[in-house]
């Protein structure tokens, strides 16, 4: 089959002060496609230089109210644009994410364009939706209760959904008159660096919105440690949130905001309404991007009695996750980000063999298209909480299928993490089904179905699974700071 066309044409400049520009020092990295390792191009190495620049735009930008000073309806208009903007070069931003990271374009498509259109749009409409308060004061006093933006915020995303995890946080951060700077991952740079572009179309205003690429320890720690950056917001790693917020803490105390790792708890028991749906989304749910989801089920709870029952079925569903060339419309699972994420996902399959669980599917590394990057879809039976692949998160296609004996042991064993990010329970009990999700310590909660989301939902999770909430409007609060106004009335009246 042909594959999407046109060719996007791939600029790896860094999007400061509204212009493409080259690194200060002219440092460049060379970026492989996963799908075949081709060489996409050279990009941006930012460094403290970089992001000094970058910062010192988003600051004027914010200081002389370019664009905190508009009207509501006005910034409003832009994001809706922006949004329009954004499906109009749906195929182009498609086609790249999946030269980029490797995920089927068909879910680029339909998935990544289409929410990242959408979580703009929606917090572009909801720029003059939110109201602020008046507090119960004495006759003799007004106090006013005001959200005022935050000012320079600085954001990290990943490379697993880089247009999806930027629009969680631009939508936001920008609808409420924020200027931001982006460092995308290394890994997959591109698709922010045309969204800053777009933004730019759109008529936001230049040094609102600027993306500077690099590697974490370089232009990442320079944006963390900034003194003149008010916020940052991460999506990543446990281990790297944890240096974001020390980070944060050593320089100007500015707040933190971090969504972080997951090994999400899928209990499914012996009364589960539909076994074939409970297996559909044990399967789909953890191969969709290829595991390369922070909260995906990897831990996959089945009750002792269907404990055979369950992965039957899943196994049954297999050969339909083979992976294949993700630029062919019909692929369903494409290539792992990079060679260094393969050999990981590899190593975490060795060790659940080494340490004695049972392989009843996949974990062969393949190469269905030379020069990619590409895993079997794997499943381990017999597994138990202390083993490593039920315990670190593998960021990969790879479910681990546990027995359990009742609700309280299911609880037990979901809760037996340092994570906390997402869970689903199975049952037609309506009562074990509400006592089951009030007792994970999880920040989502699926009940017969794991794939159900939407903008006007919160994400995030508890314990080391992060730090706040994306999505919703209860994200507008990361990025504003509340004031209040007392105001004395003396008249009597």
């Amino acid at each position: 089959m042909p594959h999407p066309t046109p060719t996007p044409c791939l600029d790896g400049r860094a999007f400061i002060d509204g212009q493409r520009v080259w690194a200060r020092d002219g440092q460049t990295y060379t970026k492989h496609s996963p799908v075949d390792g081709a060489v996409l191009g050279d990009v941006v190495r930012g460094q403290a230089a970089d992001i000094d620049a970058a910062v010192a735009a988003a600051r004027a930008a914010f200081e002389d109210g370019r664009w905190r000073a508009q009207p509501p309806a006005a910034r409003k208009r832009v994001l809706q644009r922006w949004a329009e903007l954004i499906v109009q070069h749906g195929d182009e931003l498609a086609l790249t994410e999946t030269l980029d990271m490797g995920k089927p374009v068909r879910w680029s498509r339909s998935v990544d364009v289409n929410s990242t259109a959408n979580c703009i749009r929606w917090y572009g409409e909801a720029i003059d939706k939110v109201y602020d308060e008046i507090a119960p004061t004495p006759r003799t006093a007004l106090a006013l209760v005001t959200r005022e933006p935050i000012g320079v915020v600085g954001v990290i995303v990943p490379w697993n959904y880089p247009m999806i995890m930027a629009a969680w946080k631009l939508g936001p951060a920008l609808a409420v008159g924020n200027s931001v700077v982006l460092k995308p991952s290394e890994k997959s740079p591109y698709t922010a660096l045309r969204l800053a572009e777009l933004a730019l179309q759109a008529g936001l205003p230049p040094g609102v919105l600027n993306v500077v690429p690099g590697y974490g320890p370089e232009a990442g720690a320079a944006l963390a440690l900034h003194m003149d950056v008010d916020a940052i917001a991460f999506t990543g790693s446990t281990r790297v949130g944890k240096q974001i917020h020390v980070m944060a803490g050593q320089s100007n105390l500015k707040r933190a905001w971090t969504e972080l790792g997951g090994k999400s708890p899928n209990i499914v028991f012996a009364d589960c309404p539909d076994l074939d749906r409970a297996a559909q989304a044990a399967v789909g749910s953890v191969m969709f991007n290829q595991g390369q989801s922070c909260n995906a089920p990897s831990r996959l709870f089945v009750e002792a009695s269907i404990k055979d029952a369950l992965p039957e079925r899943m196994l049954a569903l297999l050969p339909r996750y083979q992976p294949a060339d993700p630029r062919q419309p019909d692929t369903v699972m494409g290539a792992i980000v990079d060679r260094a994420q393969l050999d990981t996902i590899a190593r975490y399959i060795e060790i659940g063999q080494a340490e004695g669980a049972r392989l009843l599917a996949g974990g062969q590394v393949v190469q269905p298209v030379p020069g990619g990057c590409y895993v079997q879809p794997t499943v381990f039976d017999s597994v138990h909480n202390g083993m490593t692949i039920a315990r670190e998160e593998i960021f990969g296609p790879v479910v681990a299928v546990l027995a359990f004996t009742d609700a309280a042991d299911a609880i037990a064993q979901a809760n037996d993490s340092i994570y906390g990010l997402q869970a689903a329970v199975w049952t037609r009990d309506l009562d074990k089904a509400h006592g089951v999700a009030r007792a994970l310590r999880a920040g989502t909660v699926h009940v017969n179905q794991y794939d159900e989301d939407d903008i006007t939902v919160p994400f995030g999770g508890f314990r080391q699974s992060g730090v706040g909430r994306d999505k919703s409007l209860h994200a507008l609060d990361k990025y504003t700071e509340l004031k209040t106004t007392w105001i004395r009335l003396d008249a009597r009246w």
